[in-house]
């Protein structure tokens, strides 16, 4: 099975705050994209990853260096959909329609490296592919528009999936989807294909695969990380 692998790295982190972007925060002694790309790297070599950076983006070298099987590409747009689009245009000339691309937030930096290979196994043979993801467990609330929100109703839970990446879908399905000009509100490849009129398979994820959004995940994260490696915090 040929497979690229694409790490969106092109966001500012608006909901994290502070000057520094959340792939650059600092997580266990090093760059949060540094720990993302050491998994996907132990786990898919020898598929290359590309890293799709913001165009203006001036910290990528510094914090991460060169490495083996990574290539930066700052092709970031204004949305992440956008993003992941102009790097699959990069990947034009070294992917076939067939082929696997597989994406990844780079703000997921634990991932177990089981929930990829279970990704990547239970993918090989499905004409479109799918995503990791987890059964919503909590009860869901719907809620008012108020700026004090108040409950309206409880919504069903029972089929609701919690969305992860990776995501993987073969790479011309993925790119067709991702053109329309309305799939770029899309908040992830999934939603772009379901719109194309696609259904992506449902992989069972992680709970450890967390996703840094606020400062306060970090030092979840870091208890993950320490937990999986085996190291004390």
């Amino acid at each position: 099975m040929k497979l690229a692998a694409i790490v969106a790295a092109a966001g500012g982190g608006a909901r994290f705050g502070g000057s520094t972007p959340k792939q650059y925060a600092r997580l266990a002694g090093r760059a949060v994209l540094a720990h993302t790309l050491e998994r996907l790297l132990a786990t898919l070599r020898p598929a290359p990853v590309i890293v799709a950076l913001a165009p203006d983006d001036t910290q990528y070298e510094r914090a991460i260096g060169t490495r083996a099987g990574v290539e930066a590409l700052r092709c970031g747009g204004e949305t992440r959909a956008e993003t992941v689009r102009n790097a699959l245009a990069g990947l034009a000339q070294r992917c076939g329609a067939a082929d696997f691309v597989l994406v990844h937030d780079a703000a997921r930096p634990c991932v177990p490296a089981e929930a990829l290979v279970r990704l990547v196994r239970e993918l090989a043979d499905d004409p479109v592919g799918g995503l990791l993801a987890i059964p919503v467990a909590d009860t869901l609330k719907r809620a008012d528009r108020g700026a004090a929100p108040r409950v309206l109703r409880t919504e069903e839970r029972n089929g609701l999936w919690q969305a992860q990446t990776p995501q993987m879908f073969r790479y011309g399905l993925l790119r067709a989807a991702l053109q329309p000009q309305s799939a770029l509100a899309a908040t992830d490849e999934a939603q772009a294909m379901e719109a194309a009129g696609h259904a992506p398979k449902l992989v069972r994820g992680s709970v450890a695969n967390l996703k840094i959004t606020y400062p306060e995940d970090m030092a979840l994260a870091a208890s993950i990380l320490a937990a999986q490696e085996g190291t004390p915090r």
